[in-house]
């Protein structure tokens, strides 16, 4: 089989995002930070999250799509553990659209274009991939627009909505597209965010907005920012920062995902669900160069006449991104 991509860009791609892969574990490890998903204990929780507003089927296609929250999951793979593992007997896939510092206008979209043609390209993907459930988590960066932002977030969030539901033209009744919708976690008191407290404030505002919008278009919650943890904890620190998650953080908020679809983590060891996770990550890393290749300025966008012919590589990714997706279900049927 020929190369997926030129060998200059996989030299550069593959040890990039091992790099960005390994950083999360690598400081978790160097800080005594807790990665595992049984080392969360009652005390170090918030308010219990809503249960049974969404749910999983088999055969669901899950795509998530948001900001760094989101991006970074991609990299942790540790929402998606949760949900693979606490879904045993389902066939599920998964595919990861996060772009950090993105907002509901598609704004790192556009690359060197408009965010307006960023959005187009969203949507572009989307009809591609045809999801069956889309998890959409925004409203940190747009809250820093204050209170003059909420109108215009509220307006484009269910502008957002209504555009992840709408059938394809050569589709005219798909299966629906069940959207979940996620509030940011909390801002976390630490010394790169000594002024959590106030931007919670208005973060809260921000958060109401997207219940407001969920239930407005009949969409599933996910309510990090009422239930997730306002502080670390005495032995556990959920942030790198007070914005970015720890792989403890990321538990804490699966465990809240899982609560809010009434599932739970199944008995299993930390060691087998370390597994998965690796698993998925991998998986993860793969799909990442399909749909954002470290060269797509030369293969996609405006110098795509110097090597646009290399593009029809691009989609031989997509047998490895499933062959790994089947090692991540043949892990989780083992510890059944």
């Amino acid at each position: 089989m020929p190369p997926l991509m030129s060998t200059h860009c996989l030299s550069l791609v593959r040890p990039v995002r091992k790099v960005l892969l390994a950083m999360p574990l690598l400081a978790a490890a160097a800080t005594g930070i807790a990665t595992g998903p049984m080392r969360l204990n009652a005390a170090e929780t918030a308010a219990p999250a809503a249960q049974g507003s969404w749910h999983l089927t088999d055969g669901d296609r899950v795509v998530f799509l948001g900001e760094g929250f989101i991006e970074r999951e991609g990299q942790q793979g540790i929402l998606e553990t949760a949900l693979v593992a606490s879904h045993p007997d389902m066939a599920l896939e998964f595919r990861n659209l996060g772009w950090n510092g993105d907002t509901v206008w598609a704004e790192s979209r556009g690359v060197f274009d408009s965010p307006a043609e960023g959005y187009r390209r969203l949507m572009s993907l989307m009809q591609e991939l045809r999801p069956s459930v889309t998890f959409v988590a925004y409203g940190r960066n747009e809250s820093y627009a204050g209170e003059a932002g909420l109108a215009r977030f509220r307006e484009q969030l269910t502008q957002l909505c209504s555009d992840l539901t709408r059938p394809a033209a050569d589709e005219p009744t798909p299966p629906p597209n069940r959207l979940v919708l996620v509030t940011p976690p909390p801002f976390l008191p630490a010394p790169t965010c000594p002024d959590a407290d106030t931007r919670n404030v208005m973060l809260a505002e921000y958060a109401a907005v997207i219940r407001e919008v969920a239930s407005a278009n009949k969409a599933g919650l996910v309510d990090l920012f009422t239930a997730f943890p306002k502080a670390d904890g005495p032995s556990t620190r959920f942030s790198v920062d007070g914005l970015h998650l720890t792989p403890a953080g990321y538990w804490a908020a699966a465990r809240i995902f899982l609560k809010s679809c009434d599932h739970t983590l199944p008995a299993a060891s930390d060691r087998e669900i370390e597994a998965i996770r690796t698993l998925v990550a991998a998986k993860n890393e793969l799909f990442f160069h399909r749909w954002r290749p470290a060269n797509e300025t030369y293969l996609f966008l405006f110098r795509r006449h110097e090597q646009g012919n290399n593009a029809v590589e691009i989609p031989q990714f997509d047998p490895l991104v499933e062959d790994a997706e089947a090692k991540v279900r043949a892990a989780v049927a083992a510890i059944r």
